[in-house]
């Protein structure tokens, strides 16, 4: 079988279900209907205010990257079913450079990503979507978030 995507890459964000709720459902499905791998991946926080991090621990952004990937390997455990192959990558820095470069990592041939819904400041999709689907060498797939007061 001559798969279209072999890699799948959803981005998250830990702190707000509003960026998977919508979009691992549609991943997992890509994913099974391709035989393809999920890579779900994070941006973790960033101890970088100077003012501030010299008095956090000299390792902090490590701490910071394994308690991101250790609560991103529950929300995989959670919400992905175990037939699906899964693997999972924490990033940390801006965070659509992050999501480009751990989908190149990745060999990434689809990333699925959900998006906000639009206020009148926004331009059609949130700012990390809109820099991911603009610079990205695959294609980007924007699930935009249910309007829940409809539901």
């Amino acid at each position: 079988m001559n798969n279209k995507y072999k890699n799948v890459v959803i981005p998250v964000d830990l702190e707000h279900p509003s960026s998977w709720y919508n979009a691992l459902p549609m991943a997992v499905e890509f994913a099974r209907n391709n035989e393809a791998t999920l890579h779900v991946i994070t941006v973790a926080a960033q101890a970088d205010i100077p003012a501030v991090a010299i008095h956090l621990p000299k390792d902090i952004d490590d701490q910071i990257i394994s308690a991101t990937a250790e609560r991103l390997k529950r929300l995989v455990q959670q919400e992905v079913p175990s037939d699906i192959e899964t693997l999972t990558a924490v990033g940390q820095g801006r965070i659509y450079k992050e999501v480009l470069r751990l989908a190149a990592k990745a060999d990434a041939d689809l990333i699925v990503m959900a998006s906000h819904r639009p206020e009148i400041t926004d331009f059609l999709i949130g700012a990390n979507a809109a820099n991911v689907m603009r610079h990205a060498p695959c294609s980007v797939m924007v699930v935009r978030e249910q309007d829940r007061r409809a539901a």
